[in-house]
């Protein structure tokens, strides 16, 4: 079986099985997270049908993230995630899935969803198979550890990395993907980060615009106000995306469960990366 080795462990997450546990075990306590351990219901997926997470290293966007996760605990399992990330590396197609494999991390495999990943490329003329897009991008990978900390190896994904983020081509990477989870105990995530390296304040201005249009499930407000406003928010395609499948997946509405930046955890307000944390649900 094809076998994608982890390429952020050790850096953007702690490298080994204990470590990497008890660091996400700190996301979740930390004073901006939800200040307590999850608790998994056993049980389908209710409400939730998508999220947006932030994916730097755990140590500045992990409480953050772990804000959607805690959630995403509290209302099931799922058993497949697509997960969209924006391709930082420039190698690949412009949008590329893996149709199938393991990915590893070091708290263990996760399989691909080869069924769901082949249903996505039937209703779609824009995503290629390209693994090369993959091997070292890190906004997917660092999701996954958060996902098997909650579920172990009972779920499957489904990775597409987006290298263009256009409008058009996003909106329809969000039809396929929810015309492929039709009645399945799923869920799209969105990675992304938002505003980079500016100072708090203009950071936050930014990030309120973009957040408010993403909780409003305004995909051509978004996808305007990054444009507009000039936002370094690295994964506007995978967000608008999300929002598509969202809203095709019955989504009625979105909330902000956190934002914060990088300031936040540092103490150094001149230069932040901001970092949100939303849900989009049915009810």
């Amino acid at each position: 079986m094809k076998l994608r080795r982890p390429s952020q462990a050790g850096m953007f997450y702690a490298g080994n099985a204990q470590a990497l546990r008890a660091q996400i075990d700190t996301c979740f306590t930390h004073k901006l997270g939800p200040g307590k351990l999850p608790q998994v219901a056993d049980r389908k997926l209710q409400t939730i049908v998508g999220l947006v997470c932030p994916h730097a290293g755990y140590m500045y966007s992990g409480p953050v993230a772990s804000h959607a996760y805690y959630n995403l605990a509290a209302d099931g399992k799922p058993d497949t995630v697509v997960l969209f990330g924006p391709n930082h590396t420039g190698h690949g197609s412009a949008l590329a899935l893996m149709t199938e494999g393991v990915w590893r991390t070091p708290l263990g495999d996760v399989e691909i969803d080869t069924a769901t990943a082949n249903l996505i490329l039937k209703e779609s003329s824009i995503i290629d198979v390209d693994d090369s897009a993959h091997t070292s991008e890190h906004s997917i990978e660092v999701q996954l550890p958060f996902l098997q900390y909650l579920y172990g190896s009972a779920f499957k994904f489904v990775p597409i990395c987006f290298l263009m983020q256009d409008l058009q081509s996003s909106r329809e990477v969000g039809t396929a993907v929810a015309k492929a989870l039709v009645d399945k105990n799923a869920l799209v995530i969105a990675s992304t980060d938002m505003t980079h390296y500016e100072p708090q304040e203009t950071a936050e201005q930014k990030d309120k615009a973009a957040i408010e249009a993403t909780v409003n499930l305004d995909l051509e407000r978004l996808y305007s106000t990054v444009e507009i406003r000039r936002i370094s928010m690295c994964g506007y395609g995978p967000v608008v995306a999300a929002i598509t499948a969202s809203k095709l997946l019955r989504a009625k509405k979105a909330r902000l469960l956190c934002y914060q930046t990088s300031g936040d955890i540092t103490g150094d307000f001149s230069s932040v990366v901001g970092y949100a944390s939303i849900s989009f649900t049915r009810v």
